[in-house]
């Protein structure tokens, strides 16, 4: 019985150390403890004891899950670990329409063969078609692809 109690013990400490450093292996050395401490209750009080045993398990798991995602986070801790914010923008540059191609711009990078060229005072990725290209040489669009342009020096 006390080795029972030891792994639950045991796996429920490791499936709630696995919100504060995510990455699924303490998770299931967890289960895993959980899973012994079935084990281990099958061999000593048969399949009845090892139903019993499986149903607290998971009983214990989902008190540990309900107190970590629901009343941790109201705490002055949880308040401090979990993250509130949004991502407002990702993109420091624009992406170009069918209307560039033609157009002639300046490498705000080196392209070597990606960077960025400035076209229209727009800062746009781009991709070089014969190579590398300096910085603030000039160049024109030939074409798109996905999210940048394909450029080529003038």
């Amino acid at each position: 019985m006390t080795t029972v109690v030891i792994l639950f013990v045991v796996g429920v400490i490791l499936i709630a150390a696995e919100v504060f450093l995510p990455g699924g292996i303490i998770g299931l050395f967890g289960g895993a403890a959980m899973l012994g401490g079935i084990y281990s209750a099958y061999g000593e009080f048969g399949p009845q004891g090892a139903f019993i045993s499986a149903a607290i398990a998971v009983l214990l798991v989902m008190v540990a899950l309900f107190f970590e995602f629901k009343i941790l986070p109201k705490t002055a801790l949880g308040k401090r670990l979990f993250n509130k914010e949004t991502i407002k923008e990702s993109a420091q540059y624009s992406a170009a329409g069918d209307d560039a191609v033609g157009q002639v711009g300046e490498t705000a990078t080196a392209l070597g063969p990606t960077g960025f060229v400035m076209l229209n005072g727009v800062k746009l990725e781009a991709a070089s078609k014969s190579g590398f290209i300096e910085k603030n040489e000039r160049v024109k669009v030939i074409g798109r692809d996905n999210f940048r342009i394909i450029v080529a020096k003038i």
